[in-house]
């Protein structure tokens, strides 16, 4: 059992959770992952290590409340226990050595640049981090960004930093010809559009696409995606990819199969946190 030491609401729908798992947090890297189960018997969630206290043995997963598990995994409180944490999972980020790094979050994936920023800003790396949200109170870990390089936050309303998408800003500063590469982790349009916009710039480009993930051990298939050419799976191929290689028209099927089963679901769960149920 891995009791949730410490539980902060983020934004509007997404919930930052500290859990006891001292061996995750002792050995975990960036861009990897762990997949939760609130009890024995309920939905597998992967979830990437958003941060870790290995003196502590804690790390950190931040989670999106969108469906009927993350839901209920939200709700719990302070001093209640996940029945199972297992990992780390995934193969970690491939970090460069030295140079100018742009970390491109939106959203719920701003929590799962910040590992990646981390292990940078540990090698030396200058990063510049550009985070977004539809507006202020969907914007999450500006103050951990910013202390690991500059951070350039922009909404969608103009409610905070400056208004627009976070290609926008990703748009200007690759005009300044002056980054290696850039980390983009967020819904799968932006990350489409990201990598569109490096592409004839020929900056190395990497994606995350642990959204289409579901059980974590490749066996069910769910995570398949064709990366140059390659069926390749998102949990023990990935999570992270060459944004330049993967198949985005195909992604972007992938994350219809489930939804209508997640719809049927979701009808008859009753919410208890006050989150709306659609």
């Amino acid at each position: 059992m891995h009791r949730i030491v410490r539980r902060t609401p983020l934004s509007p729908n997404v919930t930052r959770l500290e859990v006891e798992a001292r061996r995750i947090a002792e050995t975990r890297a960036p861009g990897q992952f762990v997949i939760v189960q609130r009890t024995l018997e309920s939905e597998r969630i992967p979830l990437t290590i958003a941060d870790a206290e290995p003196a502590a043995g804690v790390i950190t997963l931040v989670v999106q409340a969108v469906g009927k598990s993350t839901r209920e995994l939200v709700a719990m409180q302070e001093g209640e226990a996940i029945a199972t944490v297992c990992g780390p999972l995934g193969r970690p980020t491939e970090l460069i050595e030295r140079g100018h790094a742009l970390c491109v979050g939106g959203g719920v994936g701003t929590a799962v640049v910040h590992p990646i920023a981390q292990g940078l800003h540990r090698r030396g790396v200058r990063v510049t981090s550009v985070i977004g949200g539809r507006s202020r109170e969907w914007v999450i870990y500006e103050a951990e960004l910013r202390r690991l390089g500059e951070v350039v936050v922009c909404t969608d309303d103009g409610s905070y930093g400056r208004k627009g998408f976070v290609t926008d800003a990703t748009r200007e500063l690759l005009a300044r010809g002056e980054v290696d590469i850039v980390y983009a982790v967020g819904p799968v349009p932006m990350m489409r559009a990201v990598a569109e916009l490096t592409r004839p710039l020929k900056v190395h480009t990497i994606v995350s696409l642990n959204p289409i993930m579901v059980d974590g051990t490749g066996m069910c298939g769910g995570c398949r995606v064709d990366v140059g050419g390659k069926t390749m799976f998102a949990c023990v191929d990935g999570p992270e990819f060459d944004g330049h290689l993967v198949d985005f028209d195909l992604l972007a099927d992938r994350l219809q199969t489930y939804r209508a089963h997640e719809q049927n679901l979701m009808q008859g769960h009753a919410c208890h946190i006050g989150l709306p149920t659609s």
